[in-house]
């Protein structure tokens, strides 16, 4: 398999080198606005190349994001319609509908996957099968430091209370997080989000609390920075690299 990787940032660094590593793959093409980055990346791995997006899109199987919201609206439509698997990492673009919708019919019509990773949270493939049986309630609980959040605070002190899409024009760097629980489960409108803003804690965290007729769910996943990119958690990388492990994969784990 052939992988093209839009953005080689901390995350799209951490999935090259991994994937460097996979004997199903046979070469990497890397691109990123700073094309030096790429290319800096590129000679560290053994499959990898430097090509833009339009040179490599017609010689890979699937295409991996990890840019921006700016890049999945200037190349989602391109790579769906030229016959490729599309992963998304920056997720929030789908808070976009009429933007979702339309790359989802290209999808279908051109017999394609868009996978999007879980990133930093956990409790994603229980949602998505309670979904089927009767989801009543989820909410997404986000804690951070006050500085990530840009408050001086010193007590523990909820900034926000509200449903995800809402979240979203607030707290817009909680919005992949929010945007792949919603649209596992209850949608942008109904999933419920509370962020958290407490001077004493050491890592970020990100608490999901479901409920329905399947029972009760309760994740909490206590986040360690990416040591390339300390806004981002290590955790969203191997998200990432365990979704191209399970399309190269022959056993299928998980929801």
């Amino acid at each position: 398999m052939k992988l093209g990787i839009i953005g080689c940032g901390a995350i799209g660094s951490d999935v090259a080198k991994a994937v460097d590593e996979m004997e199903e793959i046979d070469r990497i093409y890397l691109y990123d606005m700073d094309e030096k980055k790429a290319k800096n990346l590129a000679e560290k791995l053994k499959k990898g190349e430097f090509a833009t997006v339009e040179k490599f899109l017609s010689d890979v199987d699937v295409v991996f994001e990890a840019a921006s919201q700016q890049a999945v609206r200037q190349y989602a439509e391109k790579v769906l319609n030229a016959g490729k698997d599309l992963i998304i990492m920056t997720i929030g673009t789908l808070f976009d509908d009429k933007f979702r919708n339309k790359i989802i019919k290209i999808a279908k019509e051109k017999g394609k996957k868009i996978y999007l990773p879980s990133g930093a949270v956990a409790g994603i493939d229980g949602i998505k099968a309670a979904s089927l049986g009767g989801l009543d309630e989820v909410t997404l609980v986000t804690t951070k430091s006050p500085e990530s959040l840009g408050r001086h605070l010193s007590k523990r002190t909820i900034l926000f209370e509200g449903n995800a899409r809402e979240a979203v024009r607030e707290y817009p760097r909680n919005i992949n997080v929010a945007a792949c629980l919603s649209l596992a489960g209850l949608g942008f409108d109904k999933t419920k989000v509370k962020i958290v803003a407490d001077p004493v804690i050491k890592y970020n965290s990100h608490k999901v609390l479901a409920h329905g007729k399947f029972g009760r769910l309760r994740a909490e996943v206590e986040n360690l920075p990416n040591p390339n990119n300390l806004k981002s958690s290590y955790l969203a990388s191997l998200s990432a690299i365990a979704v191209i492990k399970k399309i190269v994969s022959p056993l299928q784990i998980g929801a």
